[in-house]
């Protein structure tokens, strides 16, 4: 393992420790290698592949990656990969991506099947040194004999057997001779122990599955309690880091370590990611999929990393926020807006602009020349000037959004109004003079007059007016859909919510809303993955279902809408 040196013993790493803050997890690695402990920072991510990764998998990525870089130390990608039954290799592809995806590579890739043959040679010698016992309990008598927080448990009848017998029977559970669930081993420890993880823990279990590496060669599996340490002990692992609901599991962690006699790495518990408006658990996210509640592992509102790429967040945005809610010694919930936050500043940065009206409405320039089209000079993202523009096509038909425009408005009203003047983004001042209704009264073309002198930019007009408005020319409108996405759940906790039910119960009816779009020519040129601000209404994303004369559009987030705030505060009316 490539280490780095003692930043203990360099004068200048001690002057800028000196003033660096540090999380819990980066003081007690360098109290560790201060120490001697280890001689440099060895790292892992351990997931099972039994499911897609989500957004807190991606905080423990973040946190291990990072910790390795910074100490000039090492990551290992280890697939914890002991229960046949739920793990596949499209979970194994699918993390590989994942993890790529959002800018970091391992140093070694390993799986826990690597170590079968190890881990059964070691439980081996457990079981010679009177350390480890063959268990005829079935799983419910195993519950009832473990005891209570409050009550110590009872010795199993069969702890007692003799090391030669409890070989005999590991090794006859080894070649097959007893059926699934009929023996486990389990490590000899102390029944008493207020820690219910050392009351005699199971070790193996007896499974007739086939697993998606080792096929048939193996019939009993190593449970991960007993698999987990000792993996970390064979790579060299300096630092095992944990989430919390491990911190009960860390003496057992030592205590198989200890008594084999061997590399014995340091956990550390970090808090796990909770956040508001969704579920975490791979459970309910398979549950969500398997009864077609969402479309796939990839569906937009998921919390999935294939299904926040596929809505259009980036890994410079996902890192950013794993940044920002650092890591800390206890559980809390984070607010789902972080999230979007995070999101919204990258794409700031770097998502040209476009034109698109979600909720179109013809609009007519009654004194517009007829014929006549002229290219307005846009700008493709003003954070960017090395972005450039580009040229838009504006004619004197039009599409503007539904929503910009009303008959009667309210006073501080800054958009088109019957009456009253906006101006249109990058070109002219319109001036509204009616409207054209169809019979149950709904307005289906507005007309308006355009100011030739007030042409954006040209300086050449004294005329002011409050509102922009965007829009397209309907001559040269492209047709696209659009998906809206929005939280999944109705509720900030659907998990604490559903205590009384299930929480499926909470599911948002409008997650998923869809518009036919009209959009600037170069939004038809955009290629599937890529990000784009439709202006004045959000973050959008190419989805992959988009073809060359049908494009789709998922919405990342919205933009901040300060009108739709002040209407729901009720300040305007």
């Amino acid at each position: 393992m490539s280490t780095a040196p003692d930043p203990s013993h360099d004068p200048a790493a001690e002057k800028e420790s000196a003033t660096e803050k540090l999380n819990f997890i980066e003081t007690a690695i360098q109290q560790d290698l201060k120490a001697g402990r280890f001689d440099g920072v060895a790292t892992r991510f351990p997931p099972e592949p039994n499911g897609y990764l989500h957004i807190g998998h991606a905080k423990s990525i973040c946190l291990n990656f990072g910790l390795a870089k910074k100490y000039g130390g090492t990551c290992n990608l280890r697939f914890d990969d002991t229960n046949p039954s739920k793990e596949e290799t499209e979970y194994v592809d699918s993390i590989k991506n994942d993890i790529r995806w959002l800018g970091f590579d391992w140093d070694n890739l390993h799986f826990a099947s690597d170590y079968f043959e190890q881990l059964y040679q070691w439980a081996v010698q457990l079981i010679q040194s009177g350390h480890a016992y063959v268990c005829d309990l079935n799983g419910e008598e195993t519950r009832r004999y473990r005891g209570s927080v409050t009550e110590p448990g009872q010795n199993s009848p069969y702890r007692d057997r003799t090391p030669e017998e409890n070989l005999d029977l590991f090794q006859r559970m080894r070649a097959g001779e007893f059926p699934d669930g009929a023996k486990t081993l389990r490590a000899k420890i102390d029944m008493a122990s207020p820690n219910l993880n050392l009351r005699d823990p199971v070790m193996y279990r007896i499974m007739h599955t086939p697993h998606h590496r080792t096929d048939n060669q193996w019939c009993i599996y190593p449970m991960y309690d007993w698999a987990h340490g000792q993996s970390d002990s064979l790579e060299n692992i300096s630092f095992s880091i944990c989430t919390l609901e491990f911190e009960n599991h860390r003496p057992l962690y030592n205590w198989f370590c200890q008594t084999l006699g061997i590399h014995n790495p340091r956990q550390i518990e970090f808090a796990r990611l909770n956040m508001t408006y969704t579920v975490m658990s791979k459970r309910k996210l398979l549950q969500l999929v398997q009864e077609g509640y969402v479309s796939g592992w990839d569906d937009p509102r998921l919390p999935t990393l294939v299904g926040l790429r596929r809505r259009g967040y980036t890994p410079e945005s996902i890192r950013a926020f794993c940044d920002d809610i650092g890591v800390a010694k206890f559980n809390s919930t984070i607010d789902v807006i972080k999230l979007e936050n995070a999101v919204r500043t990258h794409l700031n940065e770097v998502a040209p602009r476009r034109m698109a009206v979600l909720d179109p409405v013809k609009l007519t320039l009654t004194n517009w020349p007829e014929g006549r089209v002229e290219m307005m000079e846009a700008v493709n993202n003003p954070e960017d000037p090395a972005a450039g523009t580009r040229q838009v096509p504006f004619s004197g038909t039009l599409y503007i959004d539904r929503e910009d425009f009303r008959e009667e408005a309210p006073r501080k009203y800054f958009r088109l109004k019957k009456g009253g003047a906006v101006r249109l983004r990058y070109a002219y001042i319109i001036d509204c003079h009616d409207v054209i209704k169809d019979d149950e009264g709904n307005v289906t073309e507005i007309l308006c007059t355009y100011d030739a002198d007030t042409h954006s930019g040209s300086g050449n007009s004294q005329r002011k007016c409050k509102g922009t408005i965007h829009w397209v020319s309907a001559e040269h409108a492209g047709d696209v859909e659009v998906r809206l996405y929005d939280r999944l759940f109705t509720v900030e906790k659907p998990d604490v919510a559903s205590q009384e039910g299930s929480f499926l119960d909470h599911l948002n009816p409008e997650s998923l809303r869809t518009a036919q779009a009209k959009v600037e020519p170069a939004l038809l040129e955009v290629a599937a993955g890529e990000n784009v601000q439709f202006e004045r209404t959000g973050y959008f994303c190419a989805d992959p279902d988009s073809q060359p004369s049908a494009p789709v559009f998922n919405r990342t987030v919205a933009l901040r809408d300060t009108w739709g705030k002040m209407q729901a505060k009720g300040k305007v009316h």
